[in-house]
């Protein structure tokens, strides 16, 4: 079936519980935003609504829930770099060091230990964002080069199958991309820009397990979020009685909220944790293939991107000689 065991990465998931308990309550609170900023927003809408009929109340109640929505999530759209840095990268370190055997600190003096490991191999939060968004550009352009080879297959009803498989894997880009920055840890890089490199073209020539993998693990994780969803959804209900005259949407968007967050906290560092040690296993022993690297360079932009900031980057600086910019502006 899958070549991750569930019970050695429940184990590490317990090993990292400080981490788990800070995402735990990082998430947490950005679900309880959520919820309370678009309560207000439709709180707001339900005063400017007493100006007006029923229709325009219920309009101005959907217009206010919808714009706190929006405000919460473009807040947290620029503290995503930050989230990435401290949270994310942060318990990718500590599950890496476990994975390979290394001691790590016990209790709280994690969450300082991971901190200095992430500042020792991606320096500042935007080399490491930045490399982040071409690991994520140039998985996509893996996933479509797949597909390409796999339609030169005579074998009837293949397309289908290479579908579901193409639908899977654009859901676990979000998974992969961080396996791939834990391969910077695992080396011990000195350049993120080549190690990604090197791990994006180790991951393409070793798809077919780690398509395999990254299949069983989506279907877990939002199987697992699906049941959360469907928990939550009572006391999601009792929420909206605190909301003026209901609003019978905001159940189901604060559950939807609420899955999230536990699939964020929890079910998301297993999955990693898992994928990360099968990648790790797999790829014991490679080298880049050449045939691989040049097939992702001709299709991929961004890999030649990062094939040319991983050239320009001085071993040991605190920043990569060309700034990298992000869509919609440079990342300071």
């Amino acid at each position: 079936m899958w070549d991750f065991s569930i019970g050695r990465t429940l184990g590490l998931m317990g090993q990292t519980l400080p981490f788990i308990v800070f995402r735990i309550v990082v998430y947490a609170g950005i679900a309880v935003a959520y919820v309370l900023v678009t309560g207000v927003g439709v709180g707001v809408g339900w005063g400017i609504g007493a100006f007006g009929g029923p229709d325009f109340r219920a309009g101005s109640m959907l217009w206010g829930g919808v714009i706190g929505f929006a405000l919460t999530a473009g807040a947290l759209y620029f503290l995503r770099e930050y989230v990435l840095y401290i949270v994310k990268a942060g318990h990718i370190a500590v599950l890496v060091e476990l994975i390979d055997g290394r001691g790590v600190p016990q209790g709280q003096g994690q969450l300082a230990y991971a901190t200095g490991i992430v500042r020792e191999r991606f320096a500042e939060a935007s080399v490491l964002f930045g490399v982040d968004l071409l690991i994520k550009g140039v998985l996509g352009a893996i996933v479509g080069l797949i597909q390409g080879v796999a339609s030169l297959l005579p074998i009837p009803g293949l397309q289908n199958v290479v579908g579901v498989i193409r639908a899977f894997l654009r859901v676990s880009v979000g998974l992969m991309d961080e396996v791939i920055l834990g391969y910077a840890i695992h080396t011990r890089a000195t350049n993120p820009w080549q190690s990604a490199e090197t791990a994006l073209v180790l991951y393409a020539q070793n798809y077919k397990v780690m398509l395999k993998n990254a299949a069983w693990l989506t279907v877990i994780m939002y199987g697992l979020a699906f049941v959360v969803f469907l928990v939550m959804l009572a006391p999601a209900a009792a929420l909206v009685w605190f909301i003026p005259n209901g609003w019978g949407a905001a159940g189901i968007v604060f559950a939807l909220i609420f899955a999230w967050a536990v699939k964020a906290a929890l079910l998301e560092p297993f999955a990693i944790a898992a994928m990360m040690e099968v990648y790790f296993r797999v790829i014991e022993g490679q080298t880049p293939d050449p045939v691989w690297d040049e097939r992702i360079g001709q299709v991929s932009r961004k890999f030649r991107d990062l094939r040319g900031r991983a050239a320009n980057w001085a071993a040991g600086s605190a920043a990569p000689k060309a700034p990298f910019t992000a869509p919609g502006g440079p990342v300071v």
